[in-house]
């Protein structure tokens, strides 16, 4: 979400300490189940200025990463120079996200669904129809970025392959094969590499 400088975002978050005590893992789990009925549960959850969660570990900021997939193939792109997480700036991603809003809660049932929606409304044109299904959550503490974050990964089969980036951060886009991505791995951000490894691996 763009906000103006004297506008302060708000981001959807929850104890880092209550995701310890549900089960912590490193990396990929497919069981969303027991996380998710209480991560995404109101009594848990608050909204807290971005700026002051980015940094601060004992908060773990709720991200959808979803993952465009058409046949075999899957959507991959650079965060350019306007991306607005600069630790992550000139890496390659297999993910479209980010965070929920304050803005996001009261629209629809879910201010969860609500945002993910938004999120992927504001980075690509998606001009067809297609599938969505949850398959896990990643969780990495090898990174800083990854300390302060929690992934829930979704995975869209398209009906076909019209994608086309919105933002301006979004370039060097495309479709290409799991095997493809996977030879230039040292260029993904490494939510990505981990998706990689658990979801597309030969």
């Amino acid at each position: 979400m763009l906000l103006s400088r004297q506008q302060v975002e708000h981001v959807l978050v929850v104890p880092t300490l209550l995701f310890h005590e549900i089960g912590y893992f490193q990396g990929f789990s497919e069981r969303t189940e027991p996380y998710l009925k209480t991560l995404l549960d109101p009594a848990y959850t608050s909204y807290r200025p971005r700026d002051e969660v980015e940094d601060d570990p004992s908060y773990k900021q709720l991200i959808p990463y979803c993952i465009l997939r058409y046949g075999e193939r899957l959507f991959s792109y650079e965060r350019g120079a306007a991306s607005g997480e600069e630790r992550l700036k000139q890496k390659r991603s297999i993910g479209i996200g980010g965070h929920i809003s304050a803005s996001d809660a009261g629209k629809s049932d879910s201010a969860y669904q609500e945002g993910m929606r938004r999120e992927i409304d504001e980075e690509v044109y998606l001009d067809t129809t297609y599938r969505e299904q949850l398959v896990g959550l990643i969780n990495d503490d090898q990174t800083e970025v990854g300390k302060v974050h929690l992934g829930i990964v979704h995975i869209f089969d398209l009906d076909s392959s019209k994608v086309r980036p919105r933002e301006k951060s979004i370039i060097e886009a495309g479709f290409a094969t799991p095997a493809q991505c996977d030879k230039d791995r040292d260029q993904f951000e490494s939510w990505s590499q981990i998706c990689l490894d658990h979801l597309f691996s030969a």
